[in-house]
């Protein structure tokens, strides 16, 4: 299945994409954890996640929460940098600032939207390489907005993109993925026809892979060699989530709640949020959550017109109609619905 093995210290950039799809395990599998523990996770909480001063401040013209109960849906931006550091820069452990003017964009944006009555979420990711208007700076990659002003500008951005009202942000990019992976004993992925990495000098051939930790890294890096390149990557980085939500992770972890306090340790110390995002109103999200299921959990991306160049830099352009219909839903509050008549948009279950 492999080529040549890893050669030298592995990018901070590759790091990130793992550890979105970690931290976005911990959001959902937080709904695992028996009420009469929750005390002792709050204070566990408290101490690991880092939280971010001031992000929401200052922020113009932002989209109106929804009236209704539609208002009670939550919406977390999910942000990897693509900042290369020898030292964590989120976390607990961090040692760098979390952003440096120019020095990083954000590799990837993911919204999680959680629906009013706990029973349903989505996870909506928005292509980095994604044409927009960046307030202040003009039309630019989706991505520059976080290294021209930071995560306020990314939020903004993404506000101004969407019309989805943003509730909180995390921001990771330092990777627990691997050892989450072996902890697990692996994970299993289907390959529908054979593809090679050429940057990272990796075949994988037709058929099923069990992977550990650093072969998940790899599966979920390959951006070259894949019919749509960043798309498909999105792709991967989907199924293997749901991968882990439903064939390791989602059963385990009723099983022995040692390794959900394990796995939550692992990725609380690479996490980064906003200031606003108590720990309490962790916790109460929790708890409003004892009904979600895995099942109930759609994956899919942002609809794309098209790719293109723009100054010299290839882009991504959204589908504006496709994509209106789906930020409608989000704010809405209909993502079962909509998600049920566009089945054609869901990740499917084996990507290239």
């Amino acid at each position: 299945m492999r080529g040549n093995q890893h050669d030298g210290v592995r990018t901070e950039r590759h790091n990130v994409r793992k550890a979105l799809v970690g931290l976005l395990v911990c959001l959902m599998l937080l709904a695992l954890v028996p009420v009469a523990m929750l005390a002792y996770l709050e204070h566990h909480l408290s101490s690991n996640v880092t939280r971010i001063p001031g992000v929401f401040e200052g922020l113009a013209d932002r989209p109106s929460r929804p009236a209704g109960p539609a208002g009670d849906a939550v919406n977390i931006l999910v942000v990897g940098t693509d900042r290369r550091s020898d030292v964590p820069t989120t976390g607990s452990g961090a040692r760098a600032p979390s952003w440096v003017l120019g020095a990083q964009r954000s590799d990837a944006l993911m919204i999680l939207h959680i629906s009013a009555d706990r029973r349903s979420a989505a996870v909506v990711s928005i292509p980095r390489d994604t044409w927009v208007n960046v307030p202040g700076y003009g039309m630019a990659k989706i991505n520059a907005a976080f290294s021209f002003a930071g995560p306020s500008l990314a939020i903004a951005t993404v506000e101004l993109l969407t019309n989805v009202r943003i509730d909180h942000l995390a921001v990771v990019d330092w990777s627990g993925f691997e050892a989450l992976v072996d902890s697990v004993g692996g994970i299993t992925v289907t390959v529908p026809d054979t593809v090679t990495d050429p940057v990272h000098d990796v075949t994988w051939t037709a058929g099923e892979h069990h992977l550990d930790g650093a072969q998940a890294l790899d599966y979920v890096a390959q951006r070259h060699g894949l019919p749509l390149g960043d798309l498909s990557r999105i792709e991967r980085q989907q199924v293997v989530l749901r991968t882990l939500m439903q064939d390791a992770l989602h059963q385990e972890m009723r099983k022995d709640p040692r390794m959900l306090y394990r796995f939550l340790d692992t990725v609380s110390q690479h996490l980064s949020v906003d200031s606003d995002w108590s720990t309490q109103d962790m916790v109460a999200l929790v708890i409003s959550m004892r009904s979600f299921t895995t099942a109930d959990l759609t994956y899919l991306t942002m609809p794309v017109a098209g790719f293109g160049t723009e100054g010299g830099q290839s882009v991504v352009y959204a589908a504006r109609r496709p994509a209106r219909a789906l930020w409608g839903a989000l704010i809405g509050d209909e993502v079962p619905a909509w998600a049920a008549a566009h089945q054609g948009r869901l990740t499917p279950a084996t990507v290239s």
